[in-house]
């Protein structure tokens, strides 16, 4: 028999009014591939109370560390990285041609305010698109494609665009910015995945205000180049080196319309973090998660990838010879949009996941199939 609303487990709010004001302005800061710093910043200014020290590697990566003495390591990572664009081409007549940095979506950028980032300091730009009364009455429309959409600033020249300080290889980030939507969801440009950055932030403050001491090095990474190919992830497992990782990323709530549930699986916000299944996905440290949620009535989603998870759980697994790592997500709508969705519980579970389960790990904890 189904559980009456009343007996159903209450939730449990993780998410204060002072973390979800950090939460607002680290989303709202732009950190596009290779350009993370600010963002880095703001990350390590909120979570150096929590902490015995960080460092930031060679690219961007920022670290940090409780118990750095210990010899047993465990990571929790997430990336900081949001998608973008590159200035490409600027016209004779002052308009400006773009390529991705990272998963960008053309389909989206039609009519979106942006901003070119200069040494100069912002320039702001729109993504023009002919109006719908001179594309041609019944004929096939053209589809934005990277071909045909373009940035206009509003100048007539290449000159005068280059006197602005936009040249080839300025970095251009959406303006959009952070909502809260009917007291349900966060909303906004980047939650894939800085929505993970925070959620590993929060697990360092609930450690540090319960006063839980780790038998381990704990390493909250927030890497850099996660959009494209694990790269911040993959340079900072060979120097931490760790004995155990646990990654959180986001992934794809499947019940909005236009997307196949028997190709992308059941999943969908509110309903619980999603554990995942794959071959860099380690057996022994995924029943850990799996048992932890169960027993702290923490509701959790399946999910199931062929060959990768695509995600900083990979460049993970199959370094240093081999960590076991696993892979905790988060369920999001219109990913690689400015209007991202989480639910404000969901975040809450997912950091309440990775903070009981670290406190499951023992020191020296072995997860090999074999003993």
């Amino acid at each position: 028999m189904a559980k009456k609303k009343d007996d159903q487990q209450k939730h449990v709010s993780v998410v204060n009014k002072e973390s979800l004001q950090f939460f607002e302005e680290y989303i709202n800061n732009p950190s596009p591939t290779g350009f993370e710093y600010p963002g880095q910043k703001l990350w390590l200014d909120y979570l150096k109370p929590y902490i015995d020290e960080s460092f930031i590697d060679n690219y961007g990566t920022a670290v940090g560390v409780i118990n750095p003495k210990a010899e047993y390591k465990v990571v929790i990572e997430a990336h900081a990285d949001e998608i973008s664009w590159f200035v490409n081409y600027i016209t004779s007549d002052g308009l400006i041609y773009v390529i991705r940095n990272g998963g960008s979506d053309h389909q989206i950028a039609p009519s979106k305010r942006v901003n070119i980032h200069t040494d100069n300091g912002l320039v702001k730009a729109v993504f023009g698109w002919p109006a719908i009364h001179t594309r041609g009455a019944g004929e096939k429309e053209e589809a934005p494609a990277l071909k045909n959409i373009f940035l206009d600033c509003g100048c007539t020249s290449k000159d005068e665009v280059e006197a602005l300080g936009v040249h080839v290889g300025c970095v251009i980030t959406y303006e959009d910015e952070f909502m809260v939507l009917n007291d349900r969801y966060y909303v906004g440009r980047a939650l894939d995945n800085r929505a993970g950055g925070f959620m590993i932030a929060e697990v360092a403050r609930l450690l540090k205000e319960n006063k839980q001491k780790l038998p381990f090095g704990l390493y909250i990474v927030n890497s850099v180049q996660e959009e494209i190919g694990l790269r911040g992830a993959e340079m900072i497992a060979h120097r931490i080196k760790p004995d155990v990782a646990i990654i959180t990323d986001v992934t794809h709530d499947t019940s909005t319309p236009m997307i196949n549930k028997i190709t992308q699986g059941d999943l969908a916000c509110g309903r619980g973090p999603v554990v995942s299944y794959a071959p860099a996905v380690q057996t022994n440290l995924n029943k850990l998660l799996i048992e932890t949620a169960q027993k702290n009535n923490i509701p959790f989603q399946r999910q199931a990838s062929s060959r990768s998870t695509g995600t900083d759980t990979d460049a993970f697994a199959y370094s240093n010879g081999g960590v076991p790592s696993a892979l905790i997500s988060l369920p999001l709508r219109y990913m690689h949009t400015t209007v991202e969705m989480i639910h404000k519980e969901d975040v809450d579970n997912v950091i309440s996941l990775i903070y009981h389960s670290l406190l499951n790990i023992k020191k020296d904890h072995d997860f090999k199939y074999n003993k």
